[in-house]
């Protein structure tokens, strides 16, 4: 199906492009970058909780008595659904629009941060942050920038799939400090009320600037030029089309060895030093506040390194890239348990920039190659690969719990966890890019 242009009369040269693509006074911002712009600051909104559970753990323990097994199984539900919605909810962006599924979302991420505060009970920790909130940010996902990229822009979609990532580390940067200082002074429940408003506060802005598709308001995509036609819309249902191209990708051993390191990246990132790393270092003895700002410098730096490994995606080969960003994690998180302290010293502060700037590096050029390889199916894809990612994270935010409370310490996980990094760095090098562009696929 092709965009529909203005109509001609005989004789007369046809308009290159609809009025609504053509300023009309200088030159105007494409609607991409504002769409772009919203679904950064939507995502902020969904990281928001995804920053509190680390923050979370020492004092629902003192409070309930739970112990960080407990809590943590909590965290894994959350994180495996989070990954497990993803290609779901990416399809059904296919099949029911962009706007619409992202509102609900949010609301889902508000209803269950606000609902913890009434909790008495370990299972009720599961219902909201497992569920509630794991079906919420799984909607809210990393297949969410795929869909944006995929459907708003033709050129910078390198950079842009790195912006938008950013921005669930720009979430962590605005809320962990935040948070950390409510839950050592008012408590964790006005902690999570003020996580809940966040998220129920996007949504007008969601729904007044984003729409489904640039064909919607008479563009084409970012980049595209004039013989451009708009793929089409698969008219199957989004269980049937998760499921059909998890089929159809689950013959390339492209997609198991992306959907293996991506398993790593969720355990060594948000699953581990996500999760655990505030409770380690206040382990040694260091505020609470102190290890969660140190954890929101984490995601100032990532925003840089996330940005240029866009940037990067655009110019170099994805693979290359992530056998050195896995590497280089491995390394810094072999040297993690010699460097926690009661205070900040300047080891820890090396850390933070160096692990930081490699935190969700890996997502733009995984992104870059699931297109290569899938086409049009490749945001649902991604979708599937992120689920492996969650599964990953989930996986080793439990065992770590139960690494704590068994031994005390960490130590097991932070090893375990370099070592898988180095193995990702080998898998990454085994992808053999294609020939040619995939096929579409409806």
């Amino acid at each position: 199906m092709s965009i529909a242009t203005p109509e001609t009369t005989p004789g007369s040269a046809p308009d290159p492009a609809p009025d609504a693509e053509r300023p009309r006074t200088g030159r105007r911002v494409h609607r991409a970058w504002w769409v772009a712009a919203v679904s950064f600051v939507a995502l902020v909104g969904a990281a928001a909780f995804r920053a509190t559970p680390s923050v979370f753990i020492e004092p629902l323990h003192d409070e309930f008595g739970w112990s960080h097994g407990t809590i943590s199984a909590a965290i894994s539900v959350n994180i495996l659904l989070y990954g497990l919605f993803s290609p779901f909810a990416s399809a059904l962006q296919e099949r029911y629009g962009i706007r619409r599924v992202v509102s609900i979302a949010l609301a889902l991420i508000a209803l269950g941060s606000g609902a913890t505060v009434f909790m008495t009970a370990s299972w009720q920790l599961v219902l909201c942050w497992g569920f509630i909130v794991g079906i919420g940010t799984g909607s809210m996902a990393m297949a969410f920038v795929a869909t944006i990229t995929n459907r708003w822009f033709i050129a910078r979609r390198g950079l842009v799939s790195g912006i938008l990532t950013a921005g669930g580390a720009a979430g962590q940067l605005v809320f962990l400090p935040l948070v950390g200082l409510m839950v050592e002074g008012p408590g964790w429940r006005s902690a999570s009320v003020l996580v809940s408003l966040t998220a129920l506060a996007m949504v007008p802005l969601v729904l007044l600037v984003v729409r489904d598709r640039p064909e919607d308001v008479g563009l084409r995509p970012f980049g595209a030029g004039p013989d451009y036609t708009t793929p089409a819309v698969s008219g199957s249902g989004a269980a049937r089309r998760a499921l059909g191209s998890l089929w159809r990708a689950s013959g390339s051993r492209a997609f198991w060895l992306l959907a293996g390191t991506f398993a790593i990246c969720g355990a060594s990132t948000n699953g581990l030093v996500g999760a655990h790393f505030v409770p380690a270092a206040h382990d040694h003895g260091m505020p609470l506040t102190a290890a969660a700002s140190l954890l929101a410098v984490i995601g100032i730096v990532d925003m840089i390194g996330t940005v240029f490994s866009g940037w990067l995606t655009d110019r170099f080969d994805p693979r290359h890239l992530l056998a050195v960003y896995y590497a280089l994690r491995g390394v810094s998180l072999l040297a993690l348990p010699t460097l926690f302290a009661g205070d900040v010293k300047p080891p820890m502060l090396f850390f933070i920039v160096f692990y930081g700037l490699d935190w969700v590096a890996t997502v733009p050029p995984t992104i870059a190659l699931c297109r290569e390889h899938f086409g049009e199916d490749g945001a649902v894809v991604f979708g599937w690969v992120l689920a492996s990612h969650q599964f990953g994270a989930a996986l080793i935010a439990w065992g770590a719990g139960f690494v704590r409370d068994a031994t005390g310490n960490y130590d097991p996980a932070w090893f375990t966890a370099g070592a898988l990094c180095a193995l990702a760095a080998v898998m990454s090098l085994a992808l053999k890019r294609p020939a040619a562009p995939a096929a579409a696929t409806a």
